[in-house]
């Protein structure tokens, strides 16, 4: 009997696969296999493409969202505070002066500065009570007047800078050229305080001098409008009694004018008198 159309349709079920003829990809076709090979290799990059993306994605969520919820995004490393200048070091390892009251140190001298060689270099610590600026001068002649200055200006902005500077008669012009490098300040306590440091030997220059050569050293302080220097807080600004040289390491403590009067010669020697005349008595 002729079979049934039921028992025709599953005959072609079962020899369909054998029926199906494969067809060769054209060369042009970007979408078909090449070679064979796409079940492993691009099948592969597929996959890679698909965890990079996994990846990113992931990434860009815990940036997005995370860190809003309480994930901190990375910052930068903090910056070292300023270290203190030590005294302990004066007339050792480095030269000091220090104004004011006597046995006063680099935060409570009216000012207080600091030299030391650094192989090509010198390093300077200024620090003196004011809101303002502090300054040292080179002069050969311990006037006021051509002097190579520099100076740490307490800015507007809570900034301390550094500043080059050459005295034109009694006033001080800033120059652009500054041989200060490895600049640091800050201003705290009613305080400005720096360090920097600059070449021992410069190029030939008429307001840079070599520090290889000694000098006297003037020293000077005051107020600052806007971030620009005005004039120094006392009218006699102190200066060193020899001329400085960065090969010798001195400590050295200059009275302020509170305290000279009671270092004056004539001044104890009526202190003498007097207490002298106080202790006997009238005969």
């Amino acid at each position: 009997p002729p079979p049934s159309a039921m028992s025709l349709l599953r005959l072609l079920v079962i020899l369909s696969p054998l029926c199906v003829r494969t067809v060769p990809a054209s060369p042009t076709d970007d979408s078909a296999p090449r070679g064979g090979r796409r079940d492993k290799r691009e099948t592969g990059l597929d996959e890679l493409h698909q965890d990079s993306y996994s990846t990113f994605a992931s990434e860009f969520y815990d940036l997005r969202y995370l860190s809003e919820e309480g994930y901190p995004f990375p910052t930068a490393p903090p910056v070292d505070p300023f270290a203190k200048i030590r005294v302990d070091d004066c007339g050792k390892t480095k030269g000091c002066f220090r104004y004011g009251k006597p046995g006063c140190d680099a935060e409570t001298c009216e000012y207080f500065l600091s030299y030391r060689r650094i192989g090509a270099d010198v390093e300077f610590e200024l620090s003196a009570d004011t809101d303002g600026w502090v300054a040292v001068g080179f002069s050969s002649d311990k006037k006021m007047g051509g002097d190579d200055v520099m100076a740490c200006v307490h800015d507007d902005n809570g900034r301390v800078r550094i500043q080059h500077f050459n005295n034109v008669g009694q006033w001080a012009k800033e120059i652009q050229r500054n041989p200060a490098r490895d600049e640091e300040g800050i201003f705290d306590n009613n305080r400005v305080t720096c360090r920097f440091k600059r070449p021992v030997y410069v190029p030939r220059d008429e307001t840079i001098v070599d520090l290889h050569l000694s000098w006297y050293y003037l020293f000077a302080w005051g107020p600052a409008i806007q971030g620009s220097i005005t004039r120094h807080d006392i009218d006699s600004p102190p200066v060193s009694d020899h001329v400085v040289s960065i090969y010798k390491y001195e400590d050295i403590f200059m009275p302020s004018a509170a305290y000279q009067t009671f270092s004056s010669p004539i001044c104890l020697l009526l202190i003498v008198a007097l207490t002298f005349y106080l202790l006997m008595g009238t005969p």
